[in-house]
């Protein structure tokens, strides 16, 4: 590759925080509110116009679907983000389920309130592209923004980009899966003009389960899942393929619809799954993006066909970015495996539980049964930098664990965990990796959240 040389310059300080938060999903959303709940004063930068992740930018409308039968779910700050949804109009009952969905354009504004209310500084609009580092100590982003290139220092770092930007950023060690075996990527996108009546009665004629999943790839259950009601759809996109509506050899559209409005929209249509695209890579990101878009017009075209309550349904809107759901994880200094998960681990550093909800790699594993893992301390701690915690999708672990631990749930238990450890830690005068991991138990079970 071609390379320029970057003169050296001076670099204003824009802000200096005791704990800075990068990135507002759940995961960025909960560390920032437990470090500000645990007495730091803290920063959470974004780099788009909004807070919320997954949930505001992608399209993605429920933090917690999986919740059926007897399953225990995790506690804290992923629970209450669910009730301030609510509390700010954002959130709505899903029809048999326990938990809500999320209006996303509405959490856009829960979260500004959330993010005021809990004292929290917020700057939107502003990307990282370097760590201020002195050795292998972290003390601060470099930012890139409208208002130049600005520097943000703090005591304490938190990384919750999804991808481990800053980690990779300031000289940690990560790890991908090949890409040929990532989870794929998924432009969401919403429909209007749906009927809704029309539809219902369709799907509930139909029944379609979980089981159904399996029919275009092999995916591997523990068979309690098979005979569960899914709202997914695959055999109106076979035929809409066979009438040439979707252009042969296309095997990417087929999926789930999330939630029915009495409006006539259809939103959170999670109906595309992308292989080989590697979201770290802006060739691949712009790609993707582009595909998908390609994708969504080819699926409404046959939902419109094929769909009975879609038959004058145009589209709403996409997702204002992809969404991605594997590229980097940290090397860390605890691990998660696989095994740990399927087994019910336990961990002397248990910072919070997830229950049996393994989504990806081939496998789909509900948890039905009351079957939870802990999450140890140590995957949100890089091995090789200093005064950096992860949170969130980018956390330690192997392929397989990174099944359940991307799951927006589990994303705000490390969240919680990696804010309340910063503050701690500052609190104590010891590095994170310091940290006496009784007091972070105890100080976290007092905010509310279920370590065993």
């Amino acid at each position: 590759m071609k390379t320029i040389i970057e003169p050296g310059r001076e670099i204003p300080v824009l802000a200096e925080a005791d704990v800075l938060v990068v990135g507002s999903g759940p995961g960025g959303l909960s560390a920032a509110i437990a470090a500000a709940r645990t007495g730091a004063d803290v920063l959470l930068v974004e780099e788009y116009g909004c807070f919320g992740g997954n949930l505001t930018q992608v399209g993605v409308q429920t933090i917690g679907w999986y919740d059926i039968g007897a399953c225990i779910d995790s506690e804290g700050i992923c629970r209450e983000l669910e009730a301030r949804a609510k509390q700010y109009g954002a959130a709505y009952e899903r029809p048999n389920a326990r938990r809500l969905s999320i209006n996303g354009e509405a959490f856009k504004y829960a979260a500004d309130r959330i993010v005021i209310e809990e004292g929290i500084r917020p700057l939107l609009h502003c990307k990282t592209v370097a760590a201020v580092m002195e050795g292998n100590t972290i003390g601060g982003i470099v930012t890139e923004s409208k208002s130049g290139r600005q520097a943000v220092l703090a005591k304490r770092v938190i990384d919750a980009t999804g991808d481990a930007d800053v980690a990779v950023a300031a000289g940690a060690e990560t790890h991908k899966t090949p890409v040929d075996e990532m989870l794929g990527v998924t432009v969401v996108f919403s429909c209007s003009g749906v009927n809704k009546e029309k539809f219902l009665a369709y799907v509930n004629e139909r029944k379609p389960r979980f089981g159904d999943w399996g029919k275009n790839w092999s995916i591997r259950t523990d068979g309690k899942e098979d005979d569960l009601f899914c709202p997914y759809l695959e055999e109106e996109f076979n035929r809409a393929q066979e009438k040439g509506i979707i252009p042969k050899g296309i095997q990417s559209i087929g999926g789930t619809f999330g939630h029915l409005t009495e409006h006539g929209e259809a939103t959170y249509l999670n109906m595309l799954y992308m292989m080989k695209y590697d979201a770290t890579s802006v060739e691949e990101l712009t790609r993707a993006e582009m595909d998908g878009r390609q994708l969504a017009m080819w699926a409404i075209a046959a939902l419109k066909s094929e769909v009975p309550g879609f038959e004058n349904a145009t589209l709403r809107d996409f997702g204002m970015k992809l969404g991605v759901r594997d590229t980097r994880k940290i090397v860390s200094r605890g691990n998660l495996t696989g095994d740990d998960v399927f087994g019910q681990a336990r961990f002397a550093d248990t910072i919070g539980i997830f229950p049996e909800f393994i989504d990806g790699y081939e496998v789909l594993f509900l948890p039905t049964t009351g079957r939870y893992f802990q999450i140890p301390y140590g995957i949100l701690l890089p091995k090789s930098v200093e005064n950096l915690l992860v949170a969130g999708r980018c956390v330690g672990g192997d392929k397989m664990s990174h099944a359940a631990t991307r799951n927006m749930m589990c994303c705000a238990v490390t969240g919680q965990a990696a804010g309340t450890a910063a503050a701690l830690s500052l609190r104590e005068n010891v590095t994170p990796g310091a940290l006496n991991v009784a007091l972070l138990q105890k100080e976290l079970v007092a905010q509310g959240a279920r370590i065993n």
